[in-house]
C-alpha cells in the first residue's frame, strides 16, 4: 500500500473516526484504525463494536492496499506533522512509513484479518432524513438526563420516536425526565433507543461535517446506519423497553409560574455555590404572591435570592437538588419559561409559556430545615 494524501485532511477525517476508538477495550485490534487504499480514494475505518465509524477521504493512490495503526500514535504524530502533503507506504514487514519534505516517522501495524467486518449494508426497513442542526438540538437538549449507570439498562439511551408528522426525543435517569419534539415528515411511525453517549458522539460528527444539512438514518432490527457528509456510522440500536415515560409526568398541576430563565438560572447558580457545601446540592423555592426566593443554607453560610413571577394557584415552599435544575435550565433556550407545581412531594414540570416543544420533570427533596 503506498498513497499521498493532505496533512490537514488526513487529520479531520482522523479526528472524526478516533471517536469510535475504546482505550477500555481488551481486544488490541480495536485500539486501532483501519486504513484501506482503493480506487483512488482513503478509507478509514473505527470500531468498539457499539459504534462504527467509517469516513472517505480524497488520496493519490498508487499501490492499493490496507493496514491497521495504532489511533493514539497515529493520530497524534500525523497532528503534529507539517501542514503539506504526506507520503504513506507499508511493508511486508508490518510497518507503515510517513515521510514528509523534513519529518519521517514508522509505527508498527497490526493484522488487518483481526478487524471486525464491519460496513456490511442493513436491509433499510425505515428509513429517516433529519435537519443536523434540528438533530444536534434534540440531542442537546435529552442526553444529559440519561443515566450513567450500566445496570440501568434502557435508561443510559435516548428513545427516539417517530410519528408521522413528529420526532420525539426522551432521556431520564429516575431523577429528572427530558423530552424534545419538533415537527418533521416522516415515512412511517418507530422508536428506538441509542446510548446517549452514542448519540453525542453522533452529534459532534455532524457538526464536523459542517457541509452537510441533513443526517439520513437507516434502521434496521439491531442497528442503525447513519450517514451524514462523507462519514457513515454504524450503531447498535439498544433491546428492551423503554419506561412508560407519560404515564410519570403529572398532567394536573395546581400551582402554574411564569418566570425569566437566565434569572432563575444566575439565581441558582449562586445558591449553589453554598449549597455544595451542605448535602446533595439542596436548594429550598419559596413561592410566595409574586416572588420566589430562593435559599440555601450549609455550616459555611446562607444565601437568599428573590425572582418576580407571575403565579397562578397557591403559595408553596419545595426543595430540589440545584444541579438538576441547572441541568435543564441550561438546555432550554427560550427567556421565559412555566414551572408547574402540584404540591412539596410531586415532580415539577418545565414547560414552555406556549407550545410544547419540550418538557422536563424533576423529582423535589425533601428539606425540613433550610
Amino acid at each position: 500500500m503506498k498513497f499521498t494524501c493532505s496533512q490537514l485532511t488526513l487529520t479531520r477525517a482522523l479526528n472524526t473516526v478516533s471517536k469510535a476508538v475504546s482505550n477500555k477495550t481488551t481486544i488490541p485490534v480495536l485500539r486501532g484504525i483501519l486504513i484501506q487504499a482503493k480506487d483512488n480514494k482513503l478509507t478509514l475505518t473505527a470500531s468498539d463494536l457499539d459504534i462504527s465509524i467509517i469516513r472517505e477521504m480524497p488520496a493519490e493512490i498508487e499501490e492499493e492496499g490496507s493496514a491497521v495503526v495504532p489511533s493514539k500514535l497515529f493520530g497524534d504524530i500525523v497532528r503534529k506533522l507539517p501542514n503539506e502533503e504526506i507520503v504513506i507506504e507499508d511493508t511486508a514487514a508490518g510497518i507503515l512509513n510517513m515521510s514528509t519534505s523534513s519529518s519521517d516517522f514508522s509505527v508498527v501495524t497490526m493484522p488487518v484479518d483481526q478487524f471486525p467486518k464491519i460496513g456490511d449494508s442493513i436491509e433499510d426497513k425505515a428509513v429517516v432524513r433529519i435537519e443536523a442542526n434540528m438533530f444536534r438540538e434534540m440531542i442537546r437538549k435529552t442526553s444529559f438526563a440519561a443515566s450513567m449507570e450500566e445496570a440501568k439498562g434502557t435508561l443510559v439511551g435516548i428513545l427516539t420516536e417517530l410519528t408521522p408528522d413528529t420526532i420525539e426525543m426522551v432521556a431520564l435517569d429516575g431523577f429528572r425526565l427530558a423530552h424534545t419534539s419538533k415537527e418533521m415528515i416522516n415515512e412511517e411511525s418507530r422508536s428506538f433507543i441509542v446510548a446517549a453517549k452514542i448519540m453525542n458522539e453522533l452529534s459532534k460528527i455532524t457538526s464536523d461535517e459542517i457541509e452537510a444539512a441533513t443526517v439520513r438514518i437507516s434502521l434496521g432490527d439491531k442497528s442503525a446506519v447513519v450517514n451524514v457528509g462523507s462519514t457513515e456510522i454504524i450503531l447498535r440500536i439498544m433491546e428492551g423497553e423503554f419506561i412508560r415515560y407519560r404515564d410519570i409526568i403529572p398532567k394536573d398541576s395546581q400551582i402554574k409560574v411564569v418566570i425569566s430563565r437566565s434569572l432563575l438560572l444566575e439565581s441558582i447558580e449562586r445558591a449553589s455555590l453554598l449549597a455544595k457545601e451542605g448535602k446533595n446540592n439542596l436548594i429550598k423555592f419559596s413561592i410566595r404572591d409574586s416572588m420566589i426566593t430562593i435559599t440555601s443554607r450549609s455550616e459555611e453560610g446562607n444565601v437568599k435570592e428573590e425572582i418576580g413571577i407571575d403565579k397562578e394557584g397557591d403559595d408553596l415552599d419545595i426543595g430540589f437538588n440545584s444541579k438538576y435544575v441547572i441541568d435543564v435550565l441550561k438546555a432550554i433556550d427560550d427567556e421565559e419559561i412555566m414551572m408547574n407545581f402540584k404540591n412539596s412531594i410531586s415532580p415539577c414540570v418545565i414547560s414552555p409559556v406556549e407550545g410544547r416543544e419540550f418538557e422536563y420533570l424533576v423529582l423535589p427533596v425533601r428539606i425540613p430545615n433550610i
